[in-house]
Order: C-alpha cells, then sequence, then structure tokens
C-alpha cells in the first residue's frame, strides 16, 4: 500500500505514474521499475492527470507520445497535451516523454512541451530507468539511441554522487549512509552506471568516468 503522506523516509520508494495505453507497456515498466519506485498506472492523459490531482505526491510520470492522424487539442491530454498539462498540475514533476521516434525533433518536441526527459520505444528497459532517476532529480535526460546525440555517456546525479564517493574510497555501505540511501539502492544504481558505461566492474566505471570527467 502507498505510504501516508508525510510519513515517508528517504529509504522509501519514491513513486512513479506511467500513463500508456498499452498493458503490456505499463507492466513491464512496472516490472523495470519496482525495485526503486512505487509505480502507479492510467490508460490515459485524462485519467493520469485525474490520478495526480487526487492522490499526488508523484516524483515523476512517464507520458506514451501518442500520435493522432487529426488534431489535438488540450481535453484530448495525447502526448505533447498531456505532458502540457501534467507539468501545469505540478511544476516540480519530473516527467518522462516515452517516444516512437529517434530523430532530435521528437525529442525537442516533447521537451519544450515541458518533459524532463525523452526515451525512445524501442530502447532498453535499462535507458528508460536512467531517464527516470534522472527525471526525478529534476535533470535533462536524452536516450542515446536518439539520432544526432553525441557526447559523453549520461549519467544521472546520484549516479555521478556515488561514482564520486567510490573514487574517493568509500565501501557501499559508507556510500548509502553518507547519501541516505539503502545499500541495495546503491548497489542498484551502480549496476545501472557499469551499464551505461559499459565498464566490466566498479574500478573500471570510477576509472571511465575519471577520464570523460564525469567525476573529479
Amino acid at each position: 500500500m502507498p505510504s501516508a503522506v508525510g510519513v515517508r523516509n528517504v529509504n522509501d520508494d519514491r513513486r512513479c505514474l506511467v500513463i500508456d495505453p498499452q498493458p503490456t507497456v505499463r507492466l513491464g515498466v512496472r516490472e523495470a521499475l519496482a525495485n526503486r519506485y512505487e509505480v502507479e498506472e492510467a490508460e490515459t492523459g485524462s485519467s493520469g492527470l485525474e490520478l495526480l490531482m487526487s492522490v499526488g505526491d508523484f516524483d515523476v510520470v512517464i507520458v506514451d507520445l501518442c500520435r493522432s492522424n487529426g488534431p489535438v487539442t488540450e481535453d484530448d491530454l495525447i502526448g505533447t497535451a498531456a505532458i502540457r498539462a501534467l507539468r501545469k498540475a505540478q511544476p516540480s514533476l519530473g516527467i518522462v516523454a516515452h517516444g516512437a521516434h529517434r530523430e532530435p525533433h521528437a525529442a525537442t518536441e516533447a521537451i519544450k512541451a515541458g518533459a524532463t526527459a525523452y526515451v525512445v520505444k524501442s530502447s532498453p528497459l535499462e535507458s528508460l530507468s536512467d531517464a527516470v532517476d534522472a527525471a526525478a532529480e529534476s535533470e535533462r535526460f536524452v536516450d542515446p539511441a536518439t539520432t544526432g546525440s553525441r557526447g559523453r555517456p549520461v549519467l544521472t546525479r546520484r549516479q555521478r554522487q556515488i561514482l564520486q564517493l567510490y573514487a574517493d574510497g568509500h565501501s557501499t555501505a559508507q556510500v548509502a549512509r553518507r547519501l541516505g540511501l539503502s545499500a541495495e539502492t546503491v548497489r542498484t544504481h551502480t549496476k545501472a552506471t557499469l551499464a551505461r558505461l559499459r565498464a566490466r566492474d566498479r574500478a573500471h566505471a570510477v576509472a571511465l568516468a575519471l577520464r570523460t570527467s564525469l567525476i573529479e
């Protein structure tokens, strides 16, 4: 059951709302985030907005970028219209746009509408997880699979914090205490970081992060 408002502690799961018309997509997202997020589901933008307004307390929302052959109005709450409505309802909300297109204009359009992050639907679930983590920290994230994306690997602020503490010689338990997280949450972030950097192990990840100036 969701924690009562006001009694969540720093180790409680964050809350994520996934808005998508496909039950299989919602299930996949739920399973991918279950170890770190309490996930709620909505089939449409309208029902998602209603849930946000009635329940609130969400850290991040994943929005399916549905396309329509006809004109889309604010009342339809489809795609970018849903993003705009959610952003207006809760300005501090992290919003991940989940789209089908790899072209840069798709990410630009979503972010212009108010999304914090953009992920291509054909990308691995790890990319979506990274985007959710970034959005929860109010950080911009654009899927590296987006055509034209270049530059150093993308890590969330939390992932960089953890790597920095590892580089400074701290153990997993010490990192957890310093950041107010559980050791399991730190290990989960570390696993995601290794995948993002394509590192063999933690020491290799630290070396790569130092080489690319992700940490000092």
